[in-house]
């Protein structure tokens, strides 16, 4: 039994996505949350990741575009899971160890190669080692983490399951079984 056809199964990744985008935008315009540069490299992974479901769902590609989907989706969930991995590390981390000032992010992006500014980002400072959120004692990134983990598992799992089917059966359309003499 298959877990769902992949164009279905693509639109709820979207949805959960854009459901945790709303609930990012939620808390950082109603309730007040200032993101940290970390937050925004977790968002825009977030972001990348539910226009590609929506892409894959809106398409209903076959098992070459299911393979491609899905591997662009593991990549951009594997990107979320470091990103929020490094803020739940410095979250454990003294604050006196991370540096006191907080890196602008609108002066280093018009004057510094980007590679720089997320070496900086990932450095960590002192605003994304706070907790100011939780819910069942767990903070934003680590809710963050937990669904990356999610997404990349179910990445992984379907990028399996195309590779299994494909060598089950072939590209020409022809039956990989030999014909019984009395078919």
């Amino acid at each position: 039994m298959t877990l769902a056809c992949s164009r279905s199964l693509f639109f709820m990744v979207f949805i959960a996505g854009a459901l945790a985008l709303g609930v990012s935008y939620y808390l950082e315009y109603a309730v007040g949350l200032k993101p940290c540069g970390l937050c925004l490299l977790q968002r825009i992974c977030l972001a990348v990741l539910t226009g590609v479901c929506l892409m894959a769902a809106v398409h209903g590609p076959g098992r070459f575009g299911s393979f491609l989907y899905w591997l662009l989706g593991l990549l951009c969930s594997l990107a979320g899971t470091v990103t929020a991995w490094r803020q739940v590390l410095l979250q454990g981390d003294p604050v006196q160890q991370l540096s006191a000032c907080s890196l602008s992010l609108a002066d280093p992006f018009a004057s510094t190669p980007l590679v720089y500014v997320v070496q900086q980002m990932f450095k960590g400072a002192a605003e994304c080692a706070q907790i100011s959120w939780t819910l069942f004692d767990l903070s934003l990134p680590e809710w963050s983490l937990l669904f990356f983990i999610a997404m990349t598992i179910l990445s992984v799992y379907q990028l399996l399951r195309v590779v299994w089917i494909a060598c089950q059966r072939p590209f020409s359309g022809t039956s990989s079984h030999r014909a019984l003499v009395g078919d």
